[in-house]
This record gives C-alpha cells, structure tokens and sequence, in this order.
C-alpha cells in the first residue's frame, strides 16, 4: 500500500475552496429568501407584469430556504 501526504498548502487551498463553496451557497440561500420575501410582498399588477399568479407568488414564498431547485410546472 502508498500513502501519498500532500504539501500542507495544497490542503490549505482545498479547505479554502471548500469554505468558498459553502459560502456561495450560503449567498444564493439569502438571496431566494430576500427575492422570495419580495416577491410576496408585490401588489396584483406587478404579479401580472411578472406573468405569475397571486396564489403562485405565494407558493413560492412560503418555499424552505434551502430549496434552490426550480419548481416544476
């Protein structure tokens, strides 16, 4: 058997990317509930503008915060 050790930057810049991912995600998760928030806020007319319904609005606002995926139609 070989075990192979790795030079200690090359593992700083894995935990670094790692901590880069997790961060973005963490990004596009503020971000869905901030447009989601928004997005139940708005009035008849701009869910018209939008081409979405009240109750569809609604749907997506109410969605968990992690849930990223887009909704099927």
């Amino acid at each position: 058997m070989t075990i192979i050790t790795l030079p200690a930057s090359h593992t700083r810049r894995i935990g670094a990317a790692r901590g880069t991912a997790w961060l973005g995600w963490l990004n596009r998760v503020l971000q869905a509930v901030e447009s989601r928030r928004h997005l139940a806020e708005m009035d008849r007319r701009m869910l018209a503008d939008i081409g979405i319904s009240r109750a569809e609005a609604l749907d997506e606002a109410a969605r968990a915060p992690w849930d990223l995926t887009p909704r099927r139609r």
